[in-house]
């Protein structure tokens, strides 16, 4: 999907050159991934902790999603509807999302404390706000790794995003074979298959040639990159053969349609397909929400696209046991402003927005958190990023107050300072 002109133009909306080789140095040695029938996934794949986060990426409007505002100065042209959850309404361009809130909880009262788009995002996904010396990993990063672990046969942490674009060192100390790896369009990686003039023995011998010098290097010169890329390889080589994650063909027409023919639809019903294989963590970006002007047009287009496959998600996830056990994040790296600018638009804002989540650990039908009658100020129950972050860790069965221990120094997985929301905690 192409940048939308009305963005801010921000570099944040744009992946660099050098910022895709850097990913891509890191994780295309990681290739295909795979999937298996619902039947062969049975009860491991109903008790298996995973998380999805759904990035509505430039940052999606509040009251246009989960906490509007009609009849006031700052409300905009929308009605609010009421929802599965009696006393909670929504903004009634999610009418199949309302239907189904009592699956999921809303978080009212939340301030990021940035209104810039890569240090918000990075706010969100770490839980952390930046500090000298030290980066830290992605929720992504830290599911693949707590959830998934050092020998998953899948790779733990996928991005699937709009158009071109790589992952990016999200990782950090945690090592880059749980880094994110890219899915640009929903679309397999090329090169996927072996060729066709490359028998399976010649193969396997190329492939024992690779073995012998790779052994042979790490013995005189072994480093944390070599160990890395050997690994990645390894992980490629066991996924190889089970590529067909990406034939959505596999899928009804009824599945295909339910969830839209659009690319957004075919997104999260990969993610679907990715979760059932056993991947811990799936990220799924829609953009691109930074509507400067127009905000209203472009809601009216961008959440209709949204709602629909977001509601199938929803349903197939309860339908095949498996909501219960997966976590769901409605996200973005900010919210947009009560005031509405000259030019029909909503501004940067993140002193006072929504997020929504679902599935495991989640009590749904919650609501936490409340702003003005304008939507001006949070009115009570403010949270951060990092109450959020403890508050995925413990849905999903892990414990927020233990250290990674980098170079054998105690990180703490989730800001000390903080605690989780336990008004939303099953």
């Amino acid at each position: 999907m192409p940048l939308a002109d009305y963005a801010c133009g921000s570099a944040a909306h744009a992946v660099s050159r050098r910022g895709f080789l850097k990913a891509a140095g890191a994780t295309a040695a990681l290739g295909p991934l795979g999937f298996a029938a619902p039947g062969a996934a049975g009860e491991l794949a109903r008790a298996q902790k995973r998380v999805i986060v759904i990035f509505l990426a430039g940052g999606v409007s509040q009251f246009e999603t989960w906490d509007p505002k009609p009849g006031t100065d700052t409300g905009g042209p929308f009605r609010a509807i009421p929802t599965s959850v009696p006393g909670t309404h929504i903004c009634e361009l999610l009418p199949l999302t309302a239907a189904r809130m009592h699956k999921l909880a809303v978080v009212r009262s939340l301030n990021s404390t940035s209104p810039d788009h890569g240090i918000g995002e990075r706010i969100m996904l770490t839980g952390r706000k930046p500090e000298a010396g030290i980066e830290y990993p992605h929720i992504g990063a830290v599911a693949a790794k707590l959830l998934g672990g050092e020998n998953a046969e899948m790779p733990g942490h996928i991005h699937i995003l709009p158009g071109g674009g790589g992952g990016r060192a999200d990782a950090t100390f945690l090592g880059p074979q749980f880094a994110s790896v890219p899915v640009p369009d929903g679309r397999p990686p090329a090169n996927l298959l072996r060729p066709a003039g490359l028998t399976a023995d010649a193969d396997r011998e190329r492939e024992a040639l690779r073995q012998t010098l790779t052994d042979r290097f790490s013995r005189s010169r072994r480093s944390a990159a070599s160990e890395a890329y050997a690994a990645s390889f390894a992980q490629a080589e066991r996924v190889f053969r089970r590529a067909d994650v990406f034939d959505l063909e596999r899928e009804s027409l009824k599945t295909a349609e339910r969830y839209g023919r659009h690319d957004f639809g075919r997104h999260l019903l990969l993610a679907r397909r990715l979760l059932e294989t056993g991947v811990s963590y799936v990220k799924v970006s829609h953009s691109n929400y930074d509507t400067h002007h127009e905000n209203f047009d472009f809601h009216i287009e961008q959440l209709a696209e949204f709602d629909r496959p977001f509601a199938a998600l929803l349903d197939d996830l309860s339908d095949r046991g498996m909501l219960e056990s997966t976590l769901v994040v409605v996200m973005s790296e900010m919210g947009r402003t009560p005031r509405i600018n000259d030019r029909y638009g909503r501004d940067h804002w993140s002193n006072g927005w929504s997020v929504a989540l679902g599935g495991a650990g989640i009590k749904g039908g919650a609501v936490v958190g409340r702003t003005n009658a304008n939507g001006t100020t949070i009115a009570d129950r403010e949270v951060g990023p990092w109450h959020l972050f403890h508050t995925y860790l413990r849905a999903v069965g892990l414990n927020p107050q233990r250290n990674f221990y980098p170079n054998e120094r105690p990180v703490p997985v989730a800001d000390p300072h903080a605690s989780a929301i336990d008004e939303i905690l099953a």
